[in-house]
């Protein structure tokens, strides 16, 4: 447990900047203890809790206009990584992208997605937009000390996620596929079916299980996106992600595999939750044992794929 600061009387210095450049120069003159906020939903949950201590200075990254926004750039969807919750929700181009939208919403109260932001979701390693960023093969750019760095989502959660990088690497935006394959370029709106193009069928959709209905942490979260050959009925491609809580979300692609190896249809629903089962990599906490989590986890997945093939 961090040494207690909030609420002690001590205030920190908050630094501004309101470029890239800025912020390279202000982390270069930084002496003392330091981090990044952006909404800081999650810091103050964590100085009000006692978990981490508050710094002697923050760098607030809402001033700098490279790192908001949600455009398209060459063959990617581009979101800023200090782009609110709030407004990915209304973004058309996200919505597009059902299961992150999905996701998104899913993510606390409106009161809190007004200031929270997807950077930040994303780098606490346990926000619930990561199995949706998971099975969109989506990337990373990292502002280092050395210049700008791609890095797959897949690869950052390999590697420990934010613990596996430099305390100064900042995330400046989110990049996904739009997978050109696609008439028009980009993901229909719609969750489970979609028949576009036509020698293909679309099968998308996120889960979130939590301790109540809404408003809460999650306890597990599930992702699956594949696109089925409809000349031979046979998956042409198949992500599918799991997380939740405090743990590290991953790509199953033994699970993934498993689908590969036979006709797509709803008899392969079971196989799925047990091969889900058996791969998943979770925890134990005072919320729920690690079978639980692995179970929920195998009958989300294997439920909502029966649902996706029925008339």
């Amino acid at each position: 447990m961090a040494a207690p600061a909030y609420g002690s009387g001590a205030q920190p210095f908050v630094w501004q900047p309101h470029s890239l450049q800025e912020l390279q120069s202000i982390r270069e003159q930084l002496q003392g203890a330091w981090c990044y906020t952006a909404g800081a939903t999650l810091l103050r949950t964590q100085w009000e809790a006692e978990l981490k201590a508050l710094s002697q200075h923050l760098v607030s990254l809402s001033c700098i206009p490279e790192m908001s926004g949600i455009t398209v750039q060459g063959d990617y969807i581009v979101i800023g990584a200090m782009t609110r919750l709030k407004a990915c929700a209304a973004s058309p181009l996200v919505q597009q992208l059902s299961i992150l939208h999905e996701a998104v919403l899913s993510i606390a109260a409106p009161s809190v997605r007004n200031l929270a932001t997807i950077g930040g979701n994303i780098a606490s390693g346990i926000g619930d937009t990561l199995p949706a960023l998971l099975v969109y093969d989506a990337e990373l750019q990292w502002m280092t000390c050395h210049g700008m760095e791609i890095q797959p989502v897949t690869a950052w959660l390999l590697d420990g996620g934010i613990r596996g990088r430099s305390e100064e690497d900042v995330l400046v935006s989110v990049h996904i596929p739009k997978h050109q394959d696609r008439e028009g370029g980009s993901f229909p709106s719609q969750a489970h079916s979609s028949p576009v193009p036509a020698r293909k069928r679309e099968v998308a959709f996120y889960r979130k299980l939590g301790r109540r209905e809404v408003f809460t942490a999650s306890l597990v979260t599930v992702a699956l996106f594949g696109e089925i050959n409809l000349e031979n009925g046979r998956w042409e491609r198949i992500a599918i992600a799991a997380g939740g809580g405090s743990g590290l979300a991953m790509r199953l692609t033994e699970s993934e595999q498993l689908l590969r190896t036979g006709s797509a249809e709803a008899a392969q629903a079971p196989m799925l939750a047990a091969q889900v089962m058996a791969e998943f990599t979770t925890y134990t906490d005072a919320f729920a044992t690690e079978d639980y989590r692995k179970q929920a986890a195998g009958n989300m997945l294997g439920a909502e794929l029966w649902q996706a093939f029925q008339p």
